[in-house]
């Protein structure tokens, strides 16, 4: 079980600082995408933020593991908000967010199974 906790958490990892990644150099997708769902392209830099932030939670997270469990919980809420500012607008286009929401679940539960 540890091992699926490093697997998913480390992909967390990787999304999270490629979604921060797109999010910082403003990736053309992602403007359409923050445009389709009515949020202010100036959000994007703390969007971004927030994303870095909680990857590296996840990372301090295999040393201290209440860190990590706060970073999880973090992320979680940040996917569940994104995917619910897009059905506000009606934009269904929400799939990228379904997936990273599925993975830190994944990674939650997993840290709150391995504490």
């Amino acid at each position: 079980m540890y091992i699926a906790y490093i697997v998913i958490t480390v992909l967390n990892i990787a999304y999270n600082v490629f979604g921060a990644v797109c999010d910082l150099i403003r990736y053309k997708p992602i403007v359409t995408a923050m445009e389709k769902a009515k949020v202010p392209i100036s959000w994007l830099p703390t969007l971004g933020w927030l994303k870095a932030a909680g990857a590296l939670g996840l990372l301090v997270g295999f040393v201290l593991p209440m860190i990590g469990t706060a970073a999880a919980v973090g992320i979680v809420l940040f996917y569940v908000c994104a995917i619910i500012t897009h059905l506000r607008v009606r934009d269904y286009s929400f799939g990228l967010a379904a997936v990273f929401l599925l993975l830190s679940v994944g990674a939650l539960t997993l840290r709150l199974v391995n504490v």
